[in-house]
């Protein structure tokens, strides 16, 4: 008996009690591992999804540059409609729709620029580089509305295409142009520098150089060829002069130069207290003007714009030049700008604190230096004089350009004096 319980301890056997959490945990952490092998091993031969997917959402090269008033951009992917502001990018397949007061200047992949008229929809179709620079692909549809289109240099591998519903244009380097489409389904091309290559829908397909002007029809064919009437230059009122005047309403006579090439037939000119010239800004429009002058009677005080154009015996218009700013004032006589209250305390030195008052937003100048006038109309300025100065004058200038120089004197090492008007 005593060897039978001897053989049996040689084979004992011990046992762990192991909770069923501990086999779950177990479990979970041989799945993770499982599921971290194979997300690198797809990493490993797939990439990044996520790289991906921003790379193809970053900005393609197409942005823009400046915008004046109501300019929005339809998404191409949501079909939202977002106003534009200084962050707005652009995407292949945005529309870019300009107001009637509103206008957009573009920089397009190539470094080319488009500059969007009011009333105007165009797609951004493409703006992109590919082989790390080496090709440059820029595409813009104009549905209706104008455009500016200038390119700058290009490689062989860059394309710059501009459609319209009747053409096709490939513009070359060093290119200025301009694309139309009108409401009734005509089109023109302008070519003020360089040259484009343009094939219609009719199937023609010709070269429009430098100073060239080609009119389309309804039927996607040339119309008319002819040479390109430039843009009349305007002389008088210049941009931003003020015009004084002593009533309520004054003559302005608006004066310009013939173009420097074409021959116009007439003029066309319009006045309008808005830079866009929509219609419920518009003062004057008159047409059929044949003389380089006109006179605008009784435009009463405030800011106006004004704008010419010129229109050949072929019906072929120039594009309106630049509008120009100007302002009329009414004179009001001697008493306008006014000063008072003046005293010059003396600090150390040279240096003197001047205090008054005039109007409220008043521009006072003083020695070299100047200072607004607060809401109050008071004003105080810290000046430095040469040594022996008796008199010192103060300049004051209104929001509306108007100046009186006032005087006063320096008495010892204070003064103190009352300033008298003059004009």
């Amino acid at each position: 008996m005593s060897n039978m319980s001897n053989r049996q301890s040689l084979f004992e056997i011990e046992w762990w009690v192991i909770s069923k959490r501990s086999i779950y945990l177990i479990i979970a952490l041989l799945l993770c591992g499982v599921l971290v092998g194979a997300l690198s091993v797809y990493l490993w031969i797939y990439g990044n999804p996520f790289e991906k997917e921003t790379k193809l959402q970053a900005p393609t090269g197409a942005r823009f540059v400046s915008f004046d008033g109501d300019v929005r951009v339809v998404r191409a992917q949501t079909r939202e409609t977002v106003q534009v502001n200084a962050n707005t990018q652009l995407y292949p397949g945005d529309i870019v729709q300009t107001q009637a007061d509103g206008r957009a200047r573009i920089l397009l992949a190539d470094g080319s620029t488009l500059l969007v008229r009011p009333n105007s929809v165009v797609t951004i179709r493409d703006s992109r580089t590919a082989d790390g620079g080496q090709q440059t692909h820029v595409r813009v549809a104009v549905e209706r509305g104008q455009i500016n289109v200038r390119t700058e240099e290009q490689s062989e591998k860059t394309s710059n295409i501009v459609e319209t519903r009747l053409t096709e244009s490939r513009l070359a380097a060093q290119t200025g142009a301009s694309f139309g489409v009108r409401d009734d389904n005509t089109e023109d091309i302008r070519v003020s520098a360089g040259s484009i290559e343009t094939t219609t829908r009719g199937g023609e397909k010709t070269v429009v150089r430098a100073g060239e002007y080609v009119a389309i029809n309804q039927t996607g064919n040339i119309a008319r060829r002819e040479r390109l009437l430039d843009v009349p230059a305007p002389l008088a009122p210049r941009d931003l002069e003020r015009i004084f005047a002593r009533s309520s309403g004054t003559n302005v006579t608006l004066r310009w130069q013939k173009p420097a090439t074409g021959t116009p037939a007439y003029y066309r000119i319009e006045v309008a207290t808005s830079p866009f010239f929509v219609s419920a800004g518009k003062v004057i429009e008159r047409d059929q003007l044949t003389n380089t002058e006109y006179n605008v009677g009784e435009l009463r005080p405030g800011v106006y714009y004004w704008r010419v154009r010129a229109v050949a015996p072929s019906g072929q218009a120039s594009e309106w030049s630049e509008p120009q700013k100007f302002t009329i004032v009414v004179t009001q006589g001697s008493g306008q700008v006014v000063i008072w209250d003046v005293s010059a305390e003396y600090v150390a030195g040279n240096i003197y604190l001047v205090r008054g008052r005039t109007q409220a937003g008043n521009t006072i100048r003083i020695a070299g230096r100047e200072t607004l006038a607060t809401r109050d109309g008071t004003f105080q300025l810290q000046i430095a004089v040469p040594p022996g100065t008796r008199e010192l004058s103060i300049e004051a200038e209104d929001s509306q350009g108007y100046r009186g120089q006032y005087r006063f004197p320096l008495s010892g090492g204070r003064g103190t004096a009352d300033a008298a008007n003059r004009r």
